[in-house]
C-alpha cells in the first residue's frame, strides 16, 4: 500500500511515462506515429477535449460533474455561424457573443447545482438536452439547411486553425499551452483555487471560514462553459464548418481524461497539469489506434475500459476496507513462533 500510495503522489510523473510508452509502441507498430506534422494535424481533432478538461477539473474539485460541455460546443458552433452568415455580425464580434452564450449556460447550471442543491449529474443531463435543442433552434433561424452546415468563413477566421508557429506546431496547441498555464495558476496559486479546493473538501467548512461556496460552486460551472465555449470556436474554426451537433460526442473522453488525470470529485483532489497529460494521452491513444486499423466508429471502446479501470484502482488504493485487506500480515504463524520463544 505504501508503494501505491507513493505512486499517486506522482500520478503525473505515471501520465508522463504513458505518454511516452505511447510513442514507443506505436511508433514502433507505424512509422506514420513518428511524424510530428501529422501527429499534430490528427491532434487538433482532440485539443477541444483537452481544452474542455482544463476547467470541468475546476467543477469536479469541488464535487461536481459537467457532461453538458459537448452540447454547449455545439452551440457556440452555431451562434458563431449564424451570427457571422445570416445576421451580418463580424466575425470575431460573433465569437465574442459565443463566448458569453457559453458562460451564461455554465451559469444557468451552475446556479441550480449551487443554490437548489439539485444532483450535478441530474442538472448537467438536463442541460445537455436544452443547449443541444437550443443549438438546433438557432440552427432553423439560418437560411443554410442544417445538413449542409455554414460555411466560408473569412480568412482572418480560419487562420486560427491554418497558422502554425515555427511552421509546425499548430496555434491550437500553443492556445492550450496558454489555458495550461492561466488554469494551473488560477487553481494552483490564487485565494480563487484554494476556495475550490476547500469547497471541495468540506463545504460546510468552507461556509464557517467566511467562503460563498455557492458562488464558487456556481463559478466553476461558468469556467466550464466558456471553456466549452472556446473549444467550439476552435473547432469550427479547424473543420471551416458551423454545425449544431459539434462536440456531441465529447462527454466520456472528458470525463476520462479528468478522471485519469487524478482528479476526484468526492475528495477535493486533483490539477489541470494531471487533465492536460491524461486528455493527450488518451488523444494520443485514439491516433495510435486509429493508424494502426482500429476503426473510428470503435475508438470509444477502449476510452470507456480505460476510465472503468482507473476508477477501480483509485478507488482501490483510497478505499479503507480494502486498504485493511491488504495490510493483514500473511503470515501469523511467525508470530506465534516468537511469541513461543518469549
Amino acid at each position: 500500500m505504501n508503494k501505491l500510495k507513493k505512486l499517486f503522489v506522482r500520478w503525473e510523473s505515471f501520465l508522463v511515462l504513458i505518454i511516452f510508452l505511447e510513442f514507443v509502441v506505436f511508433g514502433t507498430l507505424n512509422s506514420k506515429f513518428l511524424n510530428i506534422t501529422r501527429l499534430f494535424n490528427s491532434l487538433n481533432q482532440f485539443l477541444p477535449i483537452c481544452i474542455i478538461s482544463l476547467a470541468v477539473t475546476f467543477v469536479m474539485i469541488t464535487g461536481g460533474m459537467d457532461i453538458q460541455a459537448g452540447s454547449i460546443v455545439g452551440l457556440t458552433s452555431i451562434v458563431v455561424g449564424v451570427l457571422w452568415n445570416d445576421a451580418g455580425l463580424n466575425i470575431f464580434a460573433a465569437c465574442a457573443v459565443a463566448l458569453i452564450a457559453g458562460g451564461l449556460c455554465g451559469a444557468l447550471s451552475g446556479f441550480f447545482v449551487a443554490f437548489t442543491g439539485v444532483q450535478p449529474m441530474v442538472v448537467t443531463l438536463g442541460g445537455s438536452f436544452l443547449y443541444s435543442g437550443l443549438a438546433l433552434a438557432v440552427t432553423n433561424m439560418s437560411a443554410t439547411e442544417a445538413y449542409q452546415g455554414i460555411s466560408n468563413f473569412p480568412e482572418a477566421f480560419r487562420a486560427i486553425s491554418k497558422t502554425k508557429v515555427f511552421g509546425v506546431v499548430p496555434m491550437q496547441f500553443v492556445i492550450f499551452l496558454v489555458l495550461v498555464v492561466i488554469t494551473y495558476i488560477l487553481l494552483h496559486k490564487t485565494n480563487y483555487g484554494r476556495k475550490v479546493f476547500l469547497c471541495g473538501v468540506n463545504q460546510n467548512a468552507a461556509e464557517f471560514s467566511g467562503i460563498n461556496s455557492r458562488l464558487i460552486i456556481m463559478s466553476t460551472y461558468v469556467l466550464s462553459g466558456v471553456a466549452a465555449s472556446i473549444a467550439g470556436i476552435l473547432l469550427t474554426a479547424y473543420l471551416g464548418t458551423a454545425k449544431a451537433d459539434l462536440g456531441a460526442e465529447y462527454t466520456l473522453p472528458i470525463i476520462t481524461a479528468v478522471v485519469l488525470g487524478g482528479t476526484s470529485n468526492r475528495r477535493g483532489s486533483g490539477g489541470v497539469i494531471g487533465s492536460a497529460l491524461a486528455a493527450l494521452a488518451i488523444g494520443l491513444l485514439r491516433i495510435g489506434l486509429n493508424l494502426n486499423g482500429l476503426a473510428t466508429q470503435y475508438l470509444d471502446i477502449p476510452v470507456g475500459v480505460l476510465l472503468v479501470l482507473v476508477v477501480s484502482f483509485r478507488f482501490a488504493g483510497t478505499n479503507p476496507k480494502l486498504r485493511k485487506f491488504f495490510m493483514k500480515k500473511k503470515k501469523p504463524e511467525t508470530v506465534s513462533k516468537v511469541e513461543k520463544v518469549d
